[in-house]
């Protein structure tokens, strides 16, 4: 979502800082767990593991965002934004509930505290659009 919205013209500096910084601190975190999964031996982006749809962008969302430009892509883009982060927070919560690895546990607290305050910055930038 991030890099659709970064190859837009005339979008809000401050969601493109946003998305800037949204995508360099959740690669690391994508990078992570791929391993973790490897390393358990799962597959990175498996489709159909239980619990992992929440906050996923359907493919009408995504299409929407794709066509929009300006103010509309820089609302779609902090809307969605804020469903997939809730998507994320709501899942590293299950983990923090339910988990036993630690470096996992970790993840999920830095991920909770992380995508909740960006939240809250989405939806002041949301207010001010």
């Amino acid at each position: 979502m991030s890099d659709m919205l970064l190859a837009k013209d005339g979008v809000d500096s401050q969601v493109i800082d946003l998305a800037e910084d949204i995508k360099l601190a959740q690669g690391p975190e994508i990078e992570k767990m791929n391993s973790w999964l490897e390393d358990w031996g799962a597959e990175p982006g498996m489709s159909g593991m239980e619990g992992m749809d929440h906050g996923t962008m359907s493919e009408k969302d995504m299409d929407k965002l794709e066509a929009a430009s300006g103010e509309e892509a820089s609302t779609l883009y902090l809307e969605q934004m804020i469903e997939h982060h809730q998507g994320a927070i709501d899942m590293a919560e299950d983990e923090l509930d339910s988990g036993k690895n630690r470096d996992a546990l970790a993840l999920a607290q830095k991920i909770v505290d992380d995508q909740s305050a960006e939240i809250t910055t989405m939806q002041e930038l949301l207010k001010e659009l």
